[in-house]
């Protein structure tokens, strides 16, 4: 069938779906252009060129459309051969935070906080598995039956993580989570996520160089609360990250961001998060910054907390504060090291001084639910003083989340560290002060 009967047929169908005509008309557009001269330009440029041949293609063969549905047309065509095709209006879109590809016809996102289902969706199969082609490929990784599942970074930041069938039944899963936005402790109060006092108190905490923990469930925000905890680290300070895909985007002068490598498509050359905390503690770093323990590496991290490097940051998933010290029990057994429990635990009491704890609540609001000193010391079993909690209201189904930021006064040994490292403390966490409304 011509492509001008084609495009008639599809502007006919239902809901204008002209998925067919995109398939036919990026066929005629990759066939007709110089791809050794398209590969020495910059993406920018490659886009402005196929857009500018597809129109010349549409005004010779194509009928007439309005400006908008011309637009939308081209713009669809050329993302389909240099982006993500369909996904790339949910990358455009701000607000998005992760978007998941259940299948070829079934696209979720999370729009602040809160999952709903997108209009946009593949035609099928194949289009989904072309897409995952070009996702993976950039950056020179390879998913097919002998390796079904494959994590890879978008130049943009994004994490994907994708899984094929036979392990995925009902077709191919990608989850892209979007890089998150960086905020500063103000603008977290701005949002409710946690008191005005709290983060005069982790500020001085950073500064003092006590040893923090952050805790949550996935998509808590965690990432975006260590940013902005890391923030407060002096500017005269080396500082070391290490993150199995790079999120973290300090502003200090003297960052060095180190990044996990997986194994290529040969299963060789892996760089493990363990590897390059071994490697930070041989380059003079002044603070280490672990964007999320989950191995053997806990072990590692909790080492160079007790033999100099203090003030290190880190994040861990757990559900609360005490969870998250039996995590890292957990975790740092995993080493080769066959340590006793009660070693382990002499390790964890010796080096985490603080546990942030964050919930994401039915609306989509992350906030600081606890904040807690770690008092227990040698190979006692783990206490904490909680100094901050958030005690919500009742939940009620599509109103947003409301409660309060409760301190309770700080213990005195946390007190006079803070003192000795010439920070002063809130008074509200001297007194317990007042309740505090986000």
């Amino acid at each position: 069938m011509p492509l001008r009967d084609r495009l008639a047929q599809a502007q006919a169908a239902p809901d204008g779906d002209n998925t067919d005509l995109v398939g036919a008309y990026l066929t005629r557009l990759v066939d007709e252009l110089d791809r050794e001269e398209l590969r020495d330009l910059s993406d920018s440029q490659r886009r402005v060129r196929l857009e500018r041949r597809l129109g010349d293609l549409l005004s010779v063969e194509g009928p007439v459309m309005t400006h908008r549905e011309r637009g939308a047309f081209i713009k669809r065509v050329v993302d389909e051969a240099l982006g993500l095709g369909v996904l790339e209006p949910l990358l455009a879109d701000p607000a998005v935070t992760e978007i998941m590809v259940n299948g070829p016809h079934t696209v979720y996102v999370e729009r602040r906080g809160v999952l709903e289902r997108s209009p946009v969706a593949f035609s099928s199969d194949a289009q989904l598995m072309q897409t995952i082609d070009r996702i993976v490929s950039r950056a020179n990784r390879r998913v097919d039956e002998s390796s079904p599942m494959v994590d890879v970074r978008l130049e943009s930041g994004e994490r994907v993580n994708v899984i094929i069938p036979p392990l995925a039944v009902d077709g191919a899963i990608v989850t892209i989570r979007r890089f998150p936005r960086s905020f500063t402790l103000s603008e977290l109060v701005e949002r409710g996520s946690l008191s005005a006092e709290a983060v005069l108190l982790l500020n001085a905490c950073v500064r003092a160089e006590l040893n923090i923990l952050v805790s949550g469930g996935t998509g808590t925000g965690k990432t975006t609360l260590l940013n902005a905890l890391s923030a407060m680290i002096p500017a005269d300070e080396r500082i070391i990250t290490v993150e199995d895909v790079a999120e973290l985007s300090l502003q200090q002068p003297h960052v060095v961001r180190l990044e996990a490598r997986p194994a290529n498509v040969e299963g060789r050359g892996e760089i493990s998060i363990r590897d390059l905390v071994r490697n930070s503690l041989r380059m003079r770093p002044d603070r280490i910054v672990v964007g999320e323990v989950r191995g053997g590496e806990t072990l590692d991290m909790l080492q160079a907390m007790n033999t100099g490097h203090a003030g290190s940051l880190a994040t861990v998933h757990a559900n609360s504060a005490t969870d998250a010290l039996m995590r890292l029990e957990t975790l740092a057994s995993m080493s080769e090291l066959e340590l006793p429990v009660d070693v382990l635990r002499d390790q964890i009491n010796s080096a985490i001084d603080i546990v942030v704890q964050l919930n994401r609540f039915p609306d989509g609001s992350r906030k600081v639910v606890e904040i807690a000193a770690l008092t227990s010391t040698r190979r006692e079993a783990y206490t904490t003083w909680p100094f901050l909690e958030f005690v919500n209201d009742p939940l009620v189904r599509a109103q947003p989340v409301t409660g309060q930021f409760v301190p309770a006064p700080l213990p005195t040994e946390l007190v006079t560290r803070l003192e000795a490292a010439g920070e002063s403390v809130p008074a509200v966490f001297v007194t317990g002060g007042q309740r505090w409304h986000p």
